[in-house]
């Protein structure tokens, strides 16, 4: 009996520390989300151009992720069981979402690539009026997974889709077609995604080369496609989690649920929690926006620049 209470007590301390860690986690790329966006909103100069509009699309998309995904983990650490009709709109979301980040990686480095090459001369599709075009073409072909895997699935026996309550994971027992499925679908997206990263990274880099003038914008944008393909590279991290459990059980020891929650922390929610740092901090024009935005270095900043005077002064 008292080994019983010490296993439920050691569970109820791993569950408080995994939620202690992801909340916070949360809530500071939430702020940062937050403040990008409003500064998007609020000055013209983003709208109008692609690279921004892309950028923003992504913010929305991984909070999007990471909205679904944290409720669906706080979910399955409170034991919580819903209907199967309201487990399934976010299971939609969380994977079609995860689907969409690779696509937005590669339109992102597009983007730059015909930043680059064609700066008169930008593609219809491309302009910032029509950039809309694209983002539903992402939605589309990031909806192909989850929508097929469930027209492919069938409910699992004694499971009444609209009032027997479940815990939110998974509900369609996995057929072997399903299987396959995700496994195509899924190496056609990274390898698709890694080709395209590395074939504007190897572009921009040889015009680099070429180019006497202008190096200091060229090669920024090849240091952004790199960041692409580190991000890319966390993302396809989340399809070993069953390899990478199997090894760490026999090497380690821990348990499996311990792994998982190591392999969904790393590898699906540290990428979207480093898009805004990446990609937003990185960017002069929005970091100058920024430092307005948050009080702590607003304050900061005019402090400094009170020192700096005074110091001149004497």
């Amino acid at each position: 009996m008292q080994n019983l209470n010490e296993t439920s007590g050691s569970s109820n301390l791993s569950v408080i520390v995994k939620v202690c860690v992801v909340i916070p986690f949360f809530c500071i790329f939430l702020y940062c989300i937050v403040i990008m966006l409003h500064i998007f909103a609020s000055h013209r100069q983003f709208l109008e151009s692609s690279r921004y509009i892309l950028f923003a699309y992504m913010l929305i998309n991984d909070t999007l992720q990471l909205l679904t995904s944290v409720l669906l983990f706080l979910f399955v650490m409170g034991q919580v069981r819903i209907a199967s009709v309201y487990c399934m709109p976010l299971l939609f979301f969380s994977t079609a979402t995860f689907q969409n980040t690779p696509l937005i990686l590669a339109t992102m480095s597009l983007e730059r690539y015909v930043a680059i090459f064609y700066p008169l001369q930008c593609p219809p599709a491309w302009r910032s009026d029509r950039i809309w075009i694209i983002i539903l073409v992402l939605w589309l072909v990031s909806s192909m997974l989850p929508i097929v895997d469930y027209s492919l699935g069938k409910v699992q026996p004694g499971v009444d889709f609209l009032s027997t309550p479940v815990l939110c994971n998974p509900v369609l027992t996995t057929l072997p077609i399903q299987t396959l499925f995700k496994v195509t679908l899924n190496g056609l997206f990274f390898v698709g995604v890694a080709a395209i990263i590395l074939f504007t990274y190897m572009r921009i880099l040889l015009e680099t080369r070429k180019l006497r003038q202008d190096r200091a914008s060229v090669g920024k944008a090849m240091h952004t496609v790199l960041l692409h393909g580190f991000q890319l590279l966390l993302c396809m991290m989340a399809f070993t989690h069953p390899i990478t459990e199997s090894v760490i059980v026999l090497q380690v020891g821990w348990l499996r649920e311990h792994i998982s929650f190591f392999n969904y922390f790393c590898f699906i929610l540290l990428p979207r929690f480093l898009s805004p740092l990446i990609y937003g901090l990185r960017d002069e024009n929005i970091r100058v926006y920024i430092r307005r935005a948050v009080p702590c270095w607003s304050y900061t900043v005019a402090h400094r620049t009170r020192a700096l005077a005074k110091h001149r002064g004497r």
